[in-house]
């Protein structure tokens, strides 16, 4: 794809890799206190194979100026029965079984695969900036044959600069799942649990006794853990032969390249009973803010260890002690997660298809079957995700 026409004194050019984007560009650009967007995540996302088949990003300029930055992933045949909820693929399983390729979709993604999505830069308000992106955006899509796009996991202010030329070219917006964001205010651990409402107390402290209660286990904070790779993905593929949807999977080549620089630090917050590995969550942290990213567990000790709840409160106890303000976690098990206080962080996809007729039909199947897997995911706890003002109605009409 060639650099597009300058359009209201912008123009559009496609980039094929984080390295080919200066170190001091992306750190301007991308949020501070996010760590899944500093520098070295990319990096190690297109060093390992933890799914999409390619990476490319759209770098809008005015000028010499850089005011937009979207990174795209590249899917040449995601596997539709990965990403549905477990109704749709007992629906699904027949034709999986028989005919596995009618079930991948050439798909792009746009934004941030493993995170919220994002366009980078001070021209994501901009309207011109948005009907530019979204044109590149299609046209790239088309040039590589992969006919569903989606912006994955946008927050509604993040998505509004956009709609009015996602609208003019059929994207339709559905709800995701939410993000969970527990915030930091206290100035200790303890502080934190006794600020929780009584049951999520006394569950806390239940929790931490009955780990307690296993002697031989301990748990240690790891800035370097290279030489556990074999441990940690076992552990990790207990968890992801659960999980109902694996849009992506970590492996040994993104881990080894996880590195600290640009201002990320790596963290492995690891369980161990004796010298064998039982669990452990990868943190990330950034600026005032921290990630639990992944966790494994050995689920033969996990329920009676509450190992799942200990790491996480190690790394509250991590984010705490290095003065962030927020620490996110993953968008799974939102029953404990909001038991250690997190907040529901509401997110969308925006998704169309580059066929009419399949686009007409996302219209119709889509937004039910992604709320029926959104009620199945958050149970009692849909109650809890904040419902904002539409973003739009706050803003100016974009142009069509």
């Amino acid at each position: 794809m060639q650099p597009k026409e300058p359009h209201a004194g912008h123009r559009v050019e496609l980039v094929s890799g984080i390295d080919a984007l200066p170190g001091g560009l992306w750190r301007g650009l991308a949020p501070a206190d996010d760590p899944l967007w500093s520098r070295p995540v990319f990096s190690a996302m297109e060093r390992g194979a933890i799914g999409p088949d390619g990476y490319a990003y759209l770098v809008v300029r005015r000028g010499a100026r850089v005011v937009a930055v979207l990174p795209l992933c590249l899917f040449g045949g995601l596997r539709l029965d990965r990403v549905v909820g477990p109704g749709e693929r007992r629906l699904l399983a027949p034709v999986a079984a028989r005919a596995p390729r009618l079930l991948r979709l050439p798909t792009l993604f746009c934004g941030h695969l493993l995170g919220q999505g994002h366009v980078l830069g001070p021209g994501r308000d901009d309207p011109a900036v948005a009907r530019l992106l979204v044109g590149a955006v299609l046209e790239f899509a088309r040039a590589r044959r992969l006919r569903t796009v989606i912006l994955k996991d946008f927050a509604a202010d993040e998505l509004a600069p956009l709609r009015g030329a996602l609208r003019q070219h059929g994207f339709t917006v559905v709800p995701s799942l939410p993000d969970t964001e527990l915030r930091l205010p206290h100035r200790s651990f303890d502080a934190h649990i006794a600020a929780l409402p009584a049951k999520p107390r006394r569950n806390a402290r239940s929790n931490i006794r009955k780990f307690a209660a296993h002697p031989g286990l301990r748990m240690e904070v790891l800035d370097s853990f290279a030489h556990l790779l074999p441990q940690i993905l076992g552990l990790y593929r207990q968890v992801m032969d659960r999980a109902d949807q694996t849009l992506d999977e970590l492996d040994a080549a993104f881990l080894a390249a996880l590195r600290p620089g640009d201002g990320l630090r790596p963290r492995l917050v690891a369980c161990f009973a004796g010298d064998r590995l039982v669990a452990f969550l990868l943190c990330l942290f950034s600026g005032a803010g921290a990630t639990g990213a992944r966790i494994g567990l050995d689920y033969a000790l996990a329920h009676e260890a509450r190992l799942y709840h200990n790491v996480h409160y190690a790394a509250i106890r991590l984010a705490i002690a290095a003065g962030c303000r927020h620490i996110r976690f993953a968008q799974t098990a939102y029953t404990p997660k909001v038991e250690f206080g997190c907040d529901l962080v509401a997110q969308h996809h925006a998704i169309t298809h580059l066929r009419p007729f399949r686009r007409a039909l996302l219209r119709r199947v889509l937004p039910p079957a992604l709320a029926r897997a959104r009620a199945d995911a958050l149970g009692r706890h849909a109650r809890d995700e904040p419902r904002p003002p539409d973003p739009e109605s706050r803003r100016a009409p974009c142009p069509e």
